[in-house]
């Protein structure tokens, strides 16, 4: 009775979700050129691939049973996937994937941790016909699912199927954790269908518990993104060099980057600038901005708020000639897909964003490997472990407000050594918490024998 609730009410609030996908089509593009993913109706070259056309696949034609099927979302998600998948290669060399995704962001990411043998596809919308289609197409040997992508009709299927499903990441945030216990009599059948479920934490664990996971299937590995993140050794040389030529004829100073900002954010980080620039004006080696935004359909409304700041813009996407004449210092715009974690190698005070002005935060772990001193906000849910962790080993500075955020970015910028010690703990607490994707591999394949 509850799953036919479940299905009317999800059919009553899809047409009201349409318009939402239909704005994403035209502010992201990409979007739309897959859309009937969403509804089991993949292209002839996903069917091809997955052994489906068997009068167009040629008889080398990797059979069904050989993909696992990995569900992830978000630009995080994915890259947290990505090493999961590096990592099974290393231990199985013939396995394929099937990778879904929800956003076109995270589709664009994804594309560059599929090789040309894996399946890249929307995943379909959760109700029982477009499941059952999906399930039945790519047939796969199992499924893992990133965090806290919990579909039900998507889970029940695949039981029924007898697709062994696992939890990786696993997280139950703040907000979510008393709708969860609410929903226990609810959520308890879907935990209770996971063959593994590995959690970030001890309280991620007891959260899921509470909310119906068996206890014997729920393991605490730690969180996988120690593991995610990878200096970009090439790529930090071309930014390097973007760098320069956007500055010149200045010489560059310090740069403070602000990483995966948040509306509001940038704004606040420009007046911390204009106070620090001003305050360093005339000297050879001037501090330097870099705004890097989390949406890069953002980035209009950033370079407007680095002009209201009576600054120069410099955009990466744009790769035009720095502004000449007249005018005040320039800040750059990192307008770009894929390049942060080049960046964050190249600065020397790093903010991570959506944690001052938005709630959930993005990755600090990445500027931390690079050995950067890293300041955050309030507003860490979605790294609570992680940031349990880092503040334990003195790791980085979480402040409170903008006004802490301006003291602070002040305080490192005049302060070498406590910038070169507080960076050296950051890279000394990520290395000794990696391994984590490996040893989750490993029990995966364990019950998969």
């Amino acid at each position: 009775m509850k799953w036919t609730v479940y299905n009317i009410l999800f059919l009553l609030a899809y047409p009201f979700l349409l318009p939402g996908f239909l704005l994403r089509m035209l502010r992201r593009g990409g979007y739309a050129a897959r859309f009937g993913d969403r509804f089991a109706l993949y292209p002839e070259e996903i069917l091809r691939k997955l052994g489906r056309l068997d009068a167009l696949s040629d008889s080398h034609a990797p059979s069904a049973s050989q993909f696992v099927w990995i569900h992830a979302v978000s630009v995080g998600e994915v890259q947290v996937a990505g090493q999961l998948m590096r990592e099974w290669r290393k231990a199985e060399p013939s396995v394929r994937f099937c990778f879904s995704t929800t956003s076109s962001t995270g589709w664009k990411m994804a594309e560059r941790e599929i090789t040309p043998s894996d399946v890249l596809i929307y995943n379909p919308l959760d109700f029982p016909t477009f499941v059952r289609a999906a399930l039945q197409t790519v047939r796969p040997r199992a499924m893992v699912l990133v965090e806290s992508e919990i579909w039900p009709n998507f889970i029940r299927r695949a039981a029924k199927e007898k697709v062994p499903v696992f939890l990786i990441n696993a997280r139950v945030s703040d907000r979510s954790a008393p709708r969860y216990r609410a929903a226990k009599c609810f959520f308890k059948d879907i935990f209770s269908i996971f063959t593994r479920i590995f959690a970030q934490s001890a309280l991620d664990r007891d959260r899921l518990v509470a909310a119906g996971a068996p206890e014997g299937i729920v393991d605490v590995t730690g969180s996988f993104k120690f593991d995610v993140a990878h200096r970009a050794i090439e790529k930090e040389s071309e930014i390097d060099a973007w760098i320069d030529a956007s500055l010149a004829p200045a010489k560059r100073g310090k740069i403070i980057l602000g990483g995966s900002i948040w509306p509001g954010e940038d704004e606040a980080l420009l007046k911390i600038y204009r106070a620090i620039f001003d305050a360093h004006k005339g000297e050879e080696d001037a501090p330097t901005l870099i705004i890097a935004p989390r949406h890069f359909e953002k980035a209009d409304a950033v370079e407007e708020n680095i002009r209201r700041a009576r600054f120069q813009c410099v955009r990466r996407s744009r790769k035009d000639a720095p502004p000449t004449g007249e005018g005040d210092a320039r800040v750059l715009l990192a307008d770009t897909t894929g390049e942060l974690m080049a960046l964050y190698a190249l600065a020397d005070i790093v903010f991570v964003g959506k944690s001052l002005c938005a709630h959930g935060s993005q990755n600090m772990i990445e500027p931390c490997l690079c050995g950067k001193p890293t300041v955050v906000g309030p507003f860490t849910e979605n790294f609570r472990p992680v940031m349990s962790d880092l503040l334990a080993a003195d790791a980085l500075v979480q402040v409170a407000s903008e006004k802490e955020l301006a003291e602070k970015i002040a305080s490192l910028y005049n302060d070498p050594a406590e910038c070169e010690a507080l960076g050296a703990r950051a890279a000394k607490a990520v290395e000794a918490r990696c391994g984590v994707v490996q040893r989750c591999v490993a029990a995966i394949l364990e019950e998969l024998k």
